[in-house]
């Protein structure tokens, strides 16, 4: 039986992020399996069932995003545009500023802006304040 294992592949990149090692692994031992002869239908039929529910589901969190609106009056704003190229080319991203500039209200709705939050969550974390907590 031949599958489409590259049509599969490239779905991958649809799905939520929680699923895709999952299922990238999943698609691995199939394609074994097919190379080998002796794969089971049930468990292709599971997979593909899988690959189709975390599609439907970023499909509907696409659908779902919200617009986020800037008002122009905070700091950061001035900065946005830089802080998306910087998300782009980063995977970590250290954003400083004064207090009152807009960092904790506004990166979560750059980043809603840029489609980040699609496939998986959007993290902020600010270090000083969970310090602070911790004294």
């Amino acid at each position: 039986m031949s599958l489409p294992f590259d049509q599969y592949v490239s779905q991958l990149e649809q799905t939520m992020l929680t699923d895709r090692h999952r299922l990238r692994r999943q698609l691995r031992e199939l394609k074994s399996a097919d190379q080998q002869g002796n794969i089971s239908e049930k468990r292709l039929n599971s997979f593909v069932t899988q690959l189709e529910k975390s599609i439907q589901r970023a499909t509907q969190r696409r659908k779902l995003l919200p617009v986020p609106k800037f008002s122009g009056e905070l700091p950061i704003d001035d900065s946005r545009e830089e802080i998306k190229q910087a998300i782009d080319a980063h995977p970590v991203v250290i954003v400083c500023g004064e207090t009152g500039s807009g960092k904790s209200t506004q990166l979560p709705k750059i980043c809603l802006e840029m489609g980040r939050g699609v496939y998986g969550l959007i993290g902020h974390t600010q270090p000083r304040r969970l310090a602070a907590r911790s004294v």
